[in-house]
């Protein structure tokens, strides 16, 4: 049962991942508690608004290289961002070919007041059998700029793994509690975030996915469901949406911790760290050539770049007309999944 809350949505949203974060970051610590603590950076918007990035990064040497640990995770950043300004003419111009409830430009040639608020993470474990994740939770509104008056919302977010090393059963535990998650509040809801998931992740110039994909949504408000079946039709409420953004957040660290507690401490060789950083490579290239949260975020006047380029690993490997991946070998396993997605539960 859902009940709705006397505060704004946006505070709500600010008071549950400020308190998501804190949970994810402790769960990892937990893991690993001789390791380095994870970094947590506290920073201050001067356009509006304010976020802290919590980051883990081994320290480097004076020559430059990393230094050498047997910290299960490499590279992780869980962050936070409770931004807040104006949007100019033409980024509502852009946002209104999926949202025909904000006003036409013309008629607010000052812009329009916006607030954006989420969570986002990205964990490189150290062991190239333990896989990457990625997980991500926001909300966006705009309001009228003499009233306040809320003009149009929306949810979006996911969580997607992505292996070096293909274990059937880590991305059947991965699906099936995000599933579990997502049947609280309708059956609907998984078969389309997993479908938009394994489109949204996909690398165009290599004809092949990131991972092996997850959950992925965007633009979800009243009475508009991108991708949902027909048979979904009914409004839900923002409380509604937000409640079940709230239970895909929290089914974060159960659908993941488990992977990587019995992944990090497997042995593995040399030829196995260069396929992980090969394909840590091909990350890299969707990050920064097709992500459009990535892109958005280095348009974005005043944005924090460290931030947004968190999500990158500590390193990568581009090899010309690699060897790796060939039909029939433990890398070929991995990329014919990658080449043709698997419904996993």
């Amino acid at each position: 049962m859902v009940i709705a809350s006397s505060k704004p949505m946006r505070q709500q949203v600010e008071e549950y991942i400020l308190k998501l974060q804190d949970e994810i970051v402790s769960a990892f610590e937990a893991l690993d508690p001789n390791s380095t603590p994870f970094k947590r950076d506290s920073w201050i918007r001067a356009q509006g608004g304010s976020g802290q990035s919590c980051v883990f990064a081994i320290p480097s040497s004076e020559d430059g290289a990393a230094a050498t640990s047997t910290s299960v995770l490499e590279k992780a950043g869980v962050n936070i961002s409770l931004v807040h300004g104006t949007l100019p003419p033409a980024a509502i111009k852009q946002m209104r070919a999926d949202h025909a409830s904000i006003p036409l430009p013309e008629n607010y040639p000052g812009g329009l007041p916006f607030f954006a608020g989420g969570l986002s993470l990205v964990v490189h474990p150290r062991n190239p059998n333990a896989p990457t994740v990625h997980a991500n939770y926001r909300y966006f509104e705009i309001t009228e700029p003499e009233t306040g008056k809320l003009l149009a919302w929306w949810f979006g977010g996911g969580s997607d793994l992505t292996p070096t090393y293909l274990f059937e059963e880590d991305a059947v535990h991965f699906h099936t509690v995000l599933k579990k998650a997502c049947d609280e509040h309708g059956t609907v809801f998984f078969p389309a975030f997993k479908k938009w998931c394994d489109e949204y992740f996909y690398i165009p110039h290599r004809a092949e996915c990131r991972g092996v994909g997850g959950i992925f949504f965007d633009d979800l408000s009243e009475g508009k469901h991108l991708r949902l079946d027909d048979t979904e039709k009914r409004p839900r409420t923002p409380a509604e949406i937000f409640s079940l953004m709230q239970t895909l957040g929290n089914a974060f660290v159960p659908s993941y911790l488990p992977i990587l507690t019995r992944r990090h401490a497997m042995p593995y060789t040399p030829m196995q760290r260069r396929w992980q950083l090969v394909r840590r490579g091909r990350y890299v290239e969707f990050n920064l050539v097709v992500d459009r949260g990535t892109k958005f975020g280095l348009m974005t006047p005043g944005a924090r770049i460290e931030s947004i380029l968190m999500s990158l690993p500590e390193t990568a490997r581009w090899e010309y007309m690699t060897d790796l991946g060939a039909e029939g070998t433990e890398e070929g396993k991995l990329m014919e999944v990658l080449k043709n997605p698997k419904e996993w539960v």
